[in-house]
């Protein structure tokens, strides 16, 4: 099921022109695939020094793993726990800068292990059959954040 930007923003915390996802094209409980044409905009909120540079990639891929997370929630829940990129690893940029990528982007993230703490993911970025970037992050959940900083007793 296709959903588009406007149940995007209203299921994660990024919005207005951060909001970079355009679409999920398809979710199951461990896999997402969301599209985006964002990074052609000429205001791109990540755009610096006159470039986007490939960095940018991790964020997009974030974005996917929010979007997920949303879409775990039981229907029942009102809302989705927000969580924070906390790591990523591995991550490989096969291009320099967005600039140059006319095509559409299309970001894929695997949940490799999830529990109410947080989450691992492998998540790759292409444009049409290009390799843009690859890669895996850790996302922190809100209550695991929050028990980082108690002292046992």
């Amino acid at each position: 099921m296709r959903l588009e930007r406007d149940w995007i923003a209203a299921h994660v915390p990024h919005q207005g022109r951060m909001c970079l996802l355009d679409a999920v094209l398809s979710w199951d409980s461990n896999r997402i695939e969301c599209s985006a044409r964002s990074h052609r905009a000429p205001d791109h909120p990540l755009r610096a020094h006159g470039r986007l540079g490939a960095a940018c990639l991790v964020e997009y891929a974030a974005q996917a793993m929010a979007v997920h997370g949303a879409l775990l929630q039981p229907p029942s829940a009102d809302s989705a726990p927000f969580g924070m990129l906390a790591s990523a690893r591995a991550v490989e940029l096969l291009v320099a800068e967005l600039d140059s990528i006319a095509g559409e982007l299309s970001i894929r993230a695997e949940r490799l292990h999830g529990d109410a703490r947080g989450a691992v993911y492998e998540f790759r970025v292409n444009s049409d059959a290009r390799l843009l970037a690859h890669g895996r992050a850790s996302v922190l959940l809100p209550a695991a954040a929050g028990s980082a900083h108690r002292t046992p007793a």
